[in-house]
């Protein structure tokens, strides 16, 4: 799934709770599920008014949001592999001792040496977070960049793309709804890309088959377009490549 707007303008608060509030709406800001205010909603034999029930969905599609957040690709969150899973355990309400049995390293002072250095990166954090607020009010010549999705295989400088850059590498590309030709660069490989995944279903499991005839349909090479979608982090598959569904 691509990461929204709503998701990254959200408030601290909204990005704990994992929803905002909208146009009559409660939005899930890990995946856009949209819950009207004013109904009541059953689940189990029970009944939840909206803004419950959402927090039910938030748990029942994402476990949490803790866990969605720790899940995202390390560029986008500066942490380690090593660094997530001591917060995994920290947020499991391990102690020290267990920790350190667990991972079988050091000792309990050095769990707390990694806690230490987490509330370092917790300060440096806030302090970043608001040199950009402050930033925002002065930076009229900031570009609107083009979110990245939260599959993202690599996050590196193809994602610098504003979305003015993006509208023109589409018009460019498409002709009448079909690809004019692949694109030799890699920022235009990830629009044109983007582009396509776009108009396939979501929660949707596709057969090789029925991928290959509407990939068909935007590209003559469409073994090519298809192997392209899941290195970039667009779709998944199936190890034997029989199966294929849209990554959320």
């Amino acid at each position: 799934m691509e990461l929204s707007d709503a998701f990254w303008s959200a408030s601290l608060e909204e990005l704990k709770s994992g929803y905002i509030q909208e146009n009559g709406f409660f939005t899930c800001l890990l995946c856009g599920e949209k819950i009207e205010k004013g109904i009541v909603y059953p689940f189990e034999n029970q009944f939840y008014e909206a803004e419950r029930y959402m927090r039910i969905h938030i748990e029942m599609a994402h476990q949490s949001v803790f866990n969605y957040l720790l899940a995202m690709d390390k560029k986008l969150t500066g942490l380690t592999d090593h660094q997530k899973k001591l917060l995994s355990l920290f947020y499991q309400g391990k102690n020290d001792k267990e920790i350190q049995k667990e991972l079988d390293i050091g000792s309990a002072s050095t769990i707390r040496h990694h806690r230490f250095a987490l509330k370092e990166k917790e300060r440096q954090a806030k302090t970043f977070l608001a040199l950009m607020e402050l930033l925002k009010e002065k930076d009229e010549y900031a570009p609107a960049f083009v979110p990245v999705h939260q599959t993202a295989t690599m996050v590196d400088d193809r994602y610098n793309i504003t979305l003015e850059e993006q509208e023109k590498i589409v018009t460019k590309y498409f002709s009448k709804g079909a690809l004019t030709q692949f694109p030799p660069k890699e920022k235009q490989r990830l629009v044109i890309l983007r582009e396509i995944s776009t108009h396939l279903k979501k929660d949707y499991i596709y057969d090789e088959r029925e991928l290959n005839q509407i990939l068909k349909g935007f590209y003559e090479d469409y073994i090519l377009i298809r192997r392209y979608l899941v290195d970039y982090g667009f779709l998944d598959r199936q190890s034997d490549g029989s199966r294929y569904w849209v990554t959320q």
